[in-house]
């Protein structure tokens, strides 16, 4: 929200804005390779990237092969024996392990077994814009039925730290990435490692520019742009649009639900090595929420995304929190 305030000014000229195992060992086996596509799609302490099965489409189904190494959406079959309670053990004792290795105060929670059908999602009050009622809603939390479930996002992709890579792959710890391409260009390869790891790419325009500044037609060519590029590089189009700094207008949507977007998550907190901030009055996390934080170094924070990833655990899993995957609800 640092990014917020810095733009105050910006905000208060703009229309809109963002307030403030026999049948055992069968069952056995698929449990096992189910593992490997908890939270961030990665074999358990590997670091090596799941690999899709050969002739399938993103969602798992036969037709025209995935992207490499993209995520796809588990059947209700294999999300059910991924969240039995055999799994779960097996899986939270090798976040364990993996947890001590990094350096983590406490064992992340495991993730409850996301909807059979995602939530319906509408703008936060207080979020719209005229005319906005087909247009990608503007959201901080997602409707998740009271369970203590938090999502991760992490935005522009300036740091491309490999250490980040290993810990999050090996901890199981779900995000997103919002990728802004004046910063990425210099290394896709980077983040095709991040999605072979089964993270999701999503879109964050291509100059981060303060989007209520420009016209229809130059907001379009930021989001449309970024969008060819993304699928390009990465094999999929993004349905998921987050403009900079949380600012925007109806220009903005209309431009994004032209581009493809479905949804704009915005942010409830964000996340640094020594400190959180907050949205709401309570200074509190709350079923849902969306935390933001960003791609950043020494060069730039008291620590290294390594420390963030430490410190943003702590409080999600003190707080009773685990960390799902927001396109598993979006």
């Amino acid at each position: 929200m640092q990014l917020v305030r810095q733009k105050e000014e910006m905000i208060k000229k703009a229309a809109y804005r963002a307030p403030g195992t026999g049948r055992w060992r069968g069952r056995t086996v698929l449990v096992a390779l189910l593992v490997a596509a908890l939270g961030s799609g990665c074999a358990a302490g590997s670091g090596e990237p799941a690999k899709p099965a050969p002739g399938t489409s993103a969602a798992g189904k036969p037709g025209r092969p995935a992207a490499p190494g993209a995520p796809r959406e588990l059947t209700a079959a294999e999300l059910d024996a991924l969240h039995s309670p055999e799994n779960v053990r097996r899986a939270q004792a090798a976040r364990a392990v993996a947890a001590k290795k990094w350096g983590l105060a406490s064992t992340p929670l495991p993730a409850p077994r996301p909807p059979a059908v995602k939530p319906a999602i509408s703008t936060r009050e207080g979020f719209e814009v005229e005319g906005g009622e087909d247009l990608p809603p503007l959201f901080t939390t997602v409707p998740v039925d009271g369970k203590k479930v938090v999502f991760l996002t992490m935005d522009d992709g300036s740091e491309k730290d490999p250490e980040l890579l290993r810990m999050m792959s090996e901890l199981k710890i779900p995000y997103t990435a919002f990728l802004s391409d004046y910063v990425i260009n210099d290394n896709y390869d980077y983040f095709k490692q991040m999605r072979d790891r089964g993270v999701a790419i999503q879109n964050h325009t291509l100059n981060h520019p303060y989007m209520p500044g420009l016209s229809y037609e130059e907001q379009k060519r930021e989001i449309c742009g970024q969008q060819d590029l993304l699928e390009k590089n990465y094999g999929k189009r993004p349905t998921l649009f987050r403009p900079p700094y949380g600012n925007y207008n109806a220009d903005t949507l209309r431009a994004a639900k032209e581009c493809g977007i479905k949804a704009a998550p915005i942010w409830a907190s964000e996340a640094y090595p020594d400190h959180m901030e907050w949205r709401e009055w309570d200074r509190d996390m709350h079923p849902g929420d969306i935390i933001l934080t960003h791609f950043r170094g020494r060069d730039e924070w008291k620590g290294t995304m390594p420390d963030m990833i430490r410190h943003v655990m702590k409080v999600v899993t003190d707080k009773g929190y685990a960390v799902g995957r927001l396109e598993d609800y979006v």
